[in-house]
């Protein structure tokens, strides 16, 4: 794991593995306790949001060229905006309406009702997953 810090911004290389999201998670958490001003509720949306972006890029993504994932988060006037870059798929990801008996396909449409706001920033070899958890 890489970790680059500069107050208000975090940036990590994770090893491309579903084991990356606990770890994001963790330091997202641990993060939010030392900058953030942010109540209980706000700590566990912004890990289930990392969570939700990390697991879908693992499965659904390739590596980046490096074997890796990273994942950032950066607190703005507007709230804090969880980003999560992987090597891009065949397709480009997308809330999709699953079925209650559905076993998967929930994890976009859990981070826009948590957000609200979720975006796709993408090139041939890069696609990146924003989310914004809006301040209270």
């Amino acid at each position: 794991m890489t970790l680059k810090t500069s107050g208000a911004t975090m940036a990590l290389v994770l090893p491309f593995s579903p084991a990356a999201a606990a770890v994001a998670r963790r330091e997202l958490g641990l993060w939010l306790e030392q900058v953030a001003d942010c109540d209980e509720r706000g700590v566990d949306e912004c890990a289930l949001v990392v969570s939700e972006l990390v697991g879908n890029a693992v499965r659904h993504a390739q590596p980046l060229a490096n074997g890796t994932v990273e994942v950032s988060w950066q607190k703005r006037t507007d709230g804090l905006d969880i980003a999560v870059t992987d090597g891009g798929a065949d397709t480009r990801p997308h809330k999709v309406d699953a079925g209650l008996s559905s076993l998967s396909g929930r994890g976009l449409a859990i981070v826009e009702a948590v957000t609200g706001r979720w975006w796709v920033e993408s090139d041939h070899t890069r696609t990146t997953v924003h989310a914004l958890i809006s301040s209270r």
